[in-house]
């Protein structure tokens, strides 16, 4: 049936040499490249001609079988339905179909479409597989027929597809109409929170080109403690104990870093050394955030309507915070106005608190927040601005998602107060780079920078007298 719409395939004609080629002299051979030879493969995923056609086939059955159950299905009894039950009537309503169709499948094919049918009607189709397999982070969709996921830190096309792009649709809309959302072509974006806790955005055309763009970032059932991420490689042992020091003291700690480098993940891990007595509040706009304690207020803020109205920014849950008798404040993100409140807070009494920002260094993370209290309308001397975050934040946590797709925290750096008109730092540790393997894997090392920590009394007071070899850098072998 497709066979008369597939390319043949026709082997590429050699190319032909140049006539001077025969001519020239060896010593004129063309000089070698320094460039690293890298082959580029396209994006698609492994899969013959037969599989691709028995997908294809796979997929015309399921839409004809998907229709048959909507139609025969009791939808308003699958609330109290049991799994097993819904299971035994869709392969009921299945079979009965396939019969009257007269199309016979051997017991894997049965099994297959019986389970996309059950994810069709009780999930999210197609990427149920993918939510439910454990080793995958991230969703990735790019139209009915590419779907990506990330995995251990890389990129790879699944060979999943959505039927067409209503079918993707459709479950975009079943993802948003279950939080009492719509997207369509007068609100084609929308931000969402699946069930299990996982980030859902989604961007439908006309402003998506090519079909649907979908992401979706994994909620973690299992968060990382501080242990597992020193095993991980994370950071080290030296660093966990002065990042310990850090927030059992009450230091107001920023995590900086760029998009998936592990910012939330660093920040739930500095959490679990917050005293159980003290009283917690945290303020996303999606809840990530995985606090242990007893004593946990959570806050998520609310987009506009569709009439524009009932908006709930971060900077409204963080001045109504200040009145809920907090100890500390963690906000998921500080991206816009609501940075100001964030370092009144941490000026007025409400030490240790925390948040993460979007930057690539410690220094840049300090511009990014004296943008960020400019593009709030505050007019104040630049002077005023860099004392108000001196003053406020004591500890940038710099997290990297390297090109090998690990994760680092490559830089923990003190901000000691001012020097005129800038604000003086020193970092305390760092991930030295010092080369790649062949197979593109980072050689590095943590280290310390030699620099004794400006809070070093203030542990001290506190109980927590670290030794000074933590503080001293690696000696290179």
């Amino acid at each position: 049936m497709f066979s008369k719409y597939k390319k043949p395939d026709q082997a590429k004609p050699e190319a032909a040499k140049p006539a001077l080629a025969a001519v020239a002299p060896a010593e004129a051979a063309p000089k070698a490249s320094l460039m690293k030879a890298r082959p580029v493969k396209p994006a698609e995923a492994a899969s013959g001609d037969r599989e691709k056609k028995r997908k294809e086939r796979l997929g015309e059955i399921k839409l004809e079988l998907h229709k048959a159950v909507l139609d025969n299905l009791n939808l308003a009894a699958l609330e109290t339905a049991t799994e097993q039950d819904l299971r035994s009537e869709i392969n009921a309503i299945a079979q009965e179909s396939l019969e009257e169709m007269g199309i016979v499948l051997n017991r894997e094919e049965r099994t297959t479409l019986s389970q996309d049918l059950f994810f069709e009607v009780t999930g999210l189709g197609p990427l149920e597989t993918l939510l439910k397999d454990e080793t995958v982070n991230d969703i990735l969709v790019n139209g009915p027929q590419q779907i990506f996921v990330e995995r251990a830190g890389k990129l790879e096309l699944t060979d999943i597809t959505f039927k067409d792009e209503k079918h993707l649709l459709r479950i975009i809309d079943k993802i948003v109409s279950a939080v009492g959302r719509r997207v369509d072509e007068s609100n084609p974006y929308v931000d969402a929170r699946l069930q299990d806790g996982s980030r859902f955005n989604a961007m439908v055309p006309p402003i998506a080109v090519d079909g649907s763009l979908v992401s979706i970032r994994k909620f973690k059932k299992d968060k990382l403690g501080i242990d597992d991420l020193v095993q991980f490689g994370a950071f080290t042992e030296e660093m966990a104990a002065y990042l310990q020091a850090a927030v059992a003291t009450r230091l107001n700690v920023i995590v900086s870093g760029g998009t998936g480098s592990g910012k939330t993940t660093t920040l739930n891990a500095l959490s679990s050394f917050i005293d159980n007595a003290e009283r917690i509040l945290t303020i996303e706009d999606t809840a990530e955030l995985q606090l242990q304690q007893t004593h946990v207020g959570r806050m998520e803020s609310r987009p506009p309507n569709v009439e524009g109205k009932g908006e709930v920014s971060p900077r409204d849950c963080l001045k109504n915070a200040l009145r809920m008798r907090p100890d500390r404040i963690i906000v998921g993100e500080t991206r816009g106005e609501e940075v100001i409140d964030m370092l009144q807070a941490m000026n007025t009494g409400h030490d240790g608190s925390m948040t993460t920002i979007h930057a690539n260094s410690a220094r840049d993370g300090v511009s990014r927040l004296e943008n960020m209290i400019a593009m709030a309308g505050i007019e104040m001397p630049i002077k005023a601005v860099r004392s108000q975050i001196s003053s406020a934040v004591n500890l940038i946590v710099q997290a990297s998602r390297l090109q090998d797709g690990s994760r680092r925290m490559t830089s923990i750096t003190e901000i000691t107060g001012m020097e005129g008109d800038v604000i003086s730092m020193q970092e305390v540790f760092r991930y030295q780079r010092v080369g790649l393997t062949p197979d593109n894997k980072i050689i590095g090392h943590f280290t310390a920078t030699g620099v004794r920590s400006h809070y070093s009394d203030r542990f001290k007071l506190w109980g927590y007298d670290l030794p000074p070899a933590i503080f001293e850098p690696m000696v290179a072998e």
